[in-house]
């Protein structure tokens, strides 16, 4: 897969970590950085919601912060909590292969929780909720 200087391609990732990065950058005052090779989506440049690595054979993890719902998230098997104690703050990390049944509309529903999460209140009471 090709790389480029912000990570992998958009085109060369599973189709649901594209929709993840284009949701992800949907968010108000969302930056994508890449402090450790993979895409981290922070709100303000500073706080981090959303972390995305895609391998090269075509899966990818994303880690997110679910304060309201890491226990039922991690009923699934392919949520497991965060390394580095992380996972007592409630961030999940979810792996998936490149031929899983990937959950996308979950991931998407975490995903809009983990941003609320780190958002500043103002800003997130005013983003309408994802239908």
């Amino acid at each position: 897969m090709a790389k480029t200087e912000a990570g992998k391609a958009q085109a060369d990732m599973h189709p649901a970590a594209a929709a993840l990065r284009e949701a992800a950058l949907g968010y108000p005052e969302t930056v994508e950085d890449f402090p450790w090779g993979e895409a981290a989506f922070k709100v303000r440049g500073k706080k981090v919601f959303c972390f995305l690595w895609t391998k090269e054979d075509g899966g990818f993890s994303t880690t997110l912060k679910l304060p309201w719902r890491a226990d039922a998230a991690l009923e699934n098997d392919f949520a497991a909590p965060t390394g580095y104690g992380l996972g007592k703050s409630g961030w999940v990390t979810c792996t998936f292969e490149a031929d899983d049944d990937v959950p996308e509309a979950l991931l998407l529903d975490w995903l809009d929780e983990s941003w609320r999460a780190v958002a500043p209140k103002k800003m997130s009471a005013a983003y309408p909720a994802p239908l």
